[in-house]
């Protein structure tokens, strides 16, 4: 259940993030939240590829991590599990960090549940009711994907680490597609996918921006429209005002 908590800091804010600068974010908060209360931060990332520390077992990915550097799409490895994301300008990152008593596995449901009710009241007042679903070809499919549409336009993620007997420091994190390429997402994820020699492909019909490429820009009830700079505020805000997860 959500537990109450004292009011989330808001670590960081960026207006761009490279990848490095989001994995000493995320890596920020757990240390923070190791020491004291929940933290949070909000930031558009630049291009890049993050992938979870399973595809280093490719043979080809450290000579694909140059490559892919040098063409202006640096690749990390993050601390959750999942499959590989594709990041750039027009996507929102969001991290929550804080401690608990929970225990892991009965948990992860709740966290995972308590995360994607915030991203749905965000961006509720836009008309956009979002439904928790997998959606295949999708980047990093799961259950907890948010869909609008029946197209992935979100994608969460956790990582728990223990801190002593009884307690862990918990991570959770969202990535929501606002105004971005989605053309190019794909094909740079499709690109590295093939040149590693997996078996996955995307599908560019799997996914969806919030704001569409073509009708209206949507909306809230004051007439606010939706961007990524209106997302990266409205984000923030609901971190702050957010209690812990579990």
């Amino acid at each position: 259940m959500v537990m109450p908590s004292e009011q989330p800091r808001l670590a960081l804010q960026l207006d761009r993030a490279t990848p490095d600068d989001g994995l000493e974010i995320e890596r920020g908060l757990l240390e923070q939240a190791a020491e004291g209360g929940p933290v949070s931060a909000v930031w558009e990332p630049l291009p890049s590829i993050v992938v979870p520390a399973s595809y280093r077992r490719f043979e080809r990915f450290e000579m694909l991590r140059d490559r892919f550097a040098d063409q202006g799409w640096p690749v990390s490895v993050r601390r959750s599990g999942g499959g590989l994301v594709p990041q750039a300008e027009g996507m929102v990152n969001v991290s929550f960090a804080w401690r608990t008593t929970s225990g892991m596995g009965p948990a992860m449901e709740t966290v995972y549940l308590a995360l994607c009710r915030l991203l749905q009241q965000v961006i509720a007042p836009f008309d956009l009711p979002a439904t928790l679903e997998a959606v295949e070809g999708s980047f990093c499919d799961g259950r907890y994907n948010l869909a609008v549409g029946g197209r992935k336009v979100a994608g969460t993620a956790q990582y728990w680490r223990r801190i002593s007997a009884t307690e862990h420091v918990v991570l959770a994190h969202a990535c929501l597609l606002v105004e971005t390429d989605l053309a190019l997402l794909t094909r740079r994820a499709n690109e590295f996918e093939a040149q590693l020699g997996s078996d996955r492909e995307y599908r560019l019909e799997a996914i969806a921006n919030l704001v569409p490429a073509n009708g209206p820009r949507p909306t809230d009830d004051i007439g606010q429209p939706l961007n990524t700079g209106t997302l990266l505020y409205l984000m923030a805000e609901a971190m702050r005002a957010s209690e812990v997860l579990c």
